[in-house]
């Protein structure tokens, strides 16, 4: 009798021990180190949903803005370091690749719509494409019709020039300005050294028929002075101010009506449209001009730099929950709403909820009728240090205390410098 009760005793603890491995115990933990500092409460939120669905522990911490790759240089070499961290591209790959899980044969590659948003290199698929973005000028069109305009009137760089310039004329009567701060700050002035540079690049490849360069020739590079000009030379403040202008600055600016025009991204729809800020009838997005190619058929700057990766170092039972998580995220009612609704995020998986984002909408319908979106060549961009590099000479240039020869220089000869050095 003694025995028997001996093998139930064993067979319930083997019972409860496999409970708790189910519950999260044994299958891990995940750590995923978020690249998005304007989704970091709804990614907890989400994260907290799953652990109380499935016990499995989600921690989710966000990089501040334009320190990601310092941070996750930072985090990787803990003790605990992240599951799950995102590359923004091939060259973000060629720094990270030895800690990329091989995820050829993971779950997560059949949910995607294409094999095009899966990151490889000799036919191995380190990373994975979660989303799809669009950047291009936000529009405030209650103000634009205030000022005498419309979008409709707004479809070459000549069209964006006049109408800037006569905003900024009238910029006393109005009591507005054409656009947002361009801030030089490091939670703002990716949007010119990363995204405004990604216009000429973009132009400099279609002329050349390539994808990547080891010499980027500058072609462009007196369009992209002129669009930079034109932002700060019609904006709510004084150029020399620039430096010391912050991402929120320039958004605050635009939600409370002191700007028309505001480079951004579809990421920014669910900030504008928080609590009544703006409705969808309000907002328009518009391509960035630059007085290059076809402008009449140009759609918005389009694409995907965000690639989810696996740490191939982690534990195995780490490995398997994140592997786990990032499924359900992408499959699960409740993750792929998420997603959609409060990220407002387009996702290239087969699972995908349809995104109420009015700028995903305007992209799609751009494409609908014939025009040709802008795709994101900025991942191609040699290093971090080649944006940093060119930021600096842009925020000398915008204050006075540097010129734009020096601008083109950080573009041209500091992409073979940086090129080098991380191909060499």
């Amino acid at each position: 009798m003694k025995k028997v009760l001996a093998i139930v005793l064993a067979l319930v603890m083997c019972l409860s021990l496999s409970a708790a491995a189910f519950a999260g115990g044994e299958t891990g933990s995940v750590y995923y180190l978020n690249f998005k500092p304007e989704v970091d409460e709804t990614w907890k939120e989400l994260a907290a949903k799953y652990t109380e669905e499935t016990g499995v522990p989600v921690t989710i911490s966000t990089a501040a803005s334009n320190t990601y790759e310092e941070t996750l240089m930072s985090e990787i070499s803990k003790s605990n370091p992240p599951t799950l961290f995102q590359v923004n591209g091939p060259v973000g790959l060629a720094n990270w690749k030895d800690y990329c899980l091989d995820l050829t044969d993971s779950d997560l590659i059949g949910e995607l719509t294409s094999q095009d948003f899966a990151l490889t290199e000799d036919g191995v698929v380190y990373g994975i494409g979660y989303v799809i973005e669009s950047y291009g000028i936000i529009t405030n069109k209650a103000l634009l019709m205030k000022a005498g305009y419309t979008v409709e009137d707004i479809q070459s760089f000549a069209d964006l020039k006049k109408v800037a310039e006569d905003i900024t004329a009238r910029k006393d009567e109005l009591g507005f300005a054409a656009f947002a701060s361009t801030g030089m700050e490091s939670s703002s002035d990716w949007r010119f050294k990363t995204h405004l540079a990604n216009l000429p690049i973009y132009f400099e490849y279609q002329d050349e028929g390539i994808t990547s360069t080891d010499a980027i020739k500058g072609t462009y590079l007196d369009n992209y002075k002129d669009i930079f000009d034109l932002y700060i030379n019609n904006s709510t403040c004084d150029p020399a101010e620039l430096s010391s202008k912050t991402g929120a600055d320039a958004e605050s600016e635009f939600i409370n009506g002191e700007a028309v025009f505001f480079q951004n991204g579809s990421w920014e729809y669910p900030n504008l449209t928080a609590d009544g800020a703006f409705t969808d009838d309000d907002l328009a997005m518009i391509p960035i001009y630059i007085g290059v190619g076809d402008e009449a058929n140009q759609g918005l700057c389009t694409g995907c730099e965000n690639y989810w990766c696996v740490n191939a170092e982690a534990d195995e039972a780490d490995i398997q929950a994140t592997l786990d998580f990032m499924k359900w995220v992408v499959t699960s009612e409740l993750g792929t709403t998420t997603l959609a609704n409060d990220m407002g995020f387009v996702i290239p998986f087969k699972g995908a909820v349809e995104s109420p984002n009015v700028f995903v909408k305007q992209d799609n319908e751009m494409t609908a009728a014939g025009k040709t979106p802008v795709s994101w060549n900025f991942t191609t961009m040699p290093s971090e240090q080649w944006k940093n590099d060119l930021g600096s000479a842009l925020t000398a240039y915008a204050a006075g205390t540097g010129d734009w020869d020096a601008v083109v220089s950080a573009f041209v000869d500091g992409w073979a410098t940086e090129y080098q050095l991380a191909n060499g």
